[in-house]
């Protein structure tokens, strides 16, 4: 491990329940203190819509069978499902020295050097945070900061169903189109852009995978 970065254990946890992985990372976050490691965690959850502190119940349009949750992030409503990674960074933000919106521009930045790394052309958008590949929203970012600790993270569309998409007003916009790397005609799965996403994680928040 480089000296100037510190440790960070990476945990693959496959396929999630929502609830069940909010719990743990709120637990993990209450529970950690100024020697505990920071941690990534790489998953996918089942079709859930979550709606974030500030979000309009009214941007969830047609549900159907799909469950809502109101959680604890900063941002509007978005969707998870199995196809897309989901990145919870369960970061000590006074450690690593970083405020919050340049963890997001960190975060960000990783998502489009490893969609470079595929051959996606995507950048950000001032005013609205995620990656957008022509307009189209590729990836999500949402946070929750607890004792300058982050919990939450990133969502990346890599082969979900999009459909449920059009049941909501991804991230309170109305008519915002979303994109995946499937449909961009890229393929990958989820493990493998996983893999990948974490290195340029570790890269852009100065991190090292612990052993």
């Amino acid at each position: 491990m480089t000296a100037s970065r510190q440790p960070v254990v990476i945990r693959r946890h496959g396929l999630a329940d929502y609830v069940q992985t909010l719990q743990q990372m709120q637990d993990f976050t209450r529970n950690r203190n100024a020697a505990t490691r920071d941690e990534i965690w790489l998953l996918e959850h089942p079709p859930v819509f979550t709606l974030g502190t500030n979000a309009d119940p009214a941007h969830v349009l047609a549900p159907g069978d799909i469950p809502v949750v109101q959680v604890d992030r900063g941002g509007q409503v978005t969707y998870h499902a199995p196809g897309q990674l989901v990145v919870y960074v369960l970061l000590d933000l006074k450690r690593l020295r970083l405020g919050i919106r340049e963890l997001v521009c960190r975060l960000e930045t990783a998502i489009i050097a490893t969609l470079a790394d595929y051959g996606v052309n995507a950048a950000g958008r001032e005013g609205a945070p995620g990656v957008y590949v022509d307009g189209q929203k590729i990836a999500s970012v949402g946070l929750r900061i607890r004792r300058n600790c982050s919990y939450h993270g990133i969502a990346v569309n890599v082969m979900p169903e999009l459909e449920p998409f059009a049941r909501i007003n991804p991230c309170g916009y109305e008519q915002l189109q979303v994109t995946s790397l499937a449909q961009l005609g890229v393929d990958v799965g989820v493990a493998e852009f996983g893999g990948a996403l974490a290195q340029q994680l570790c890269s852009q928040l100065d991190l090292d995978a612990a052993a």
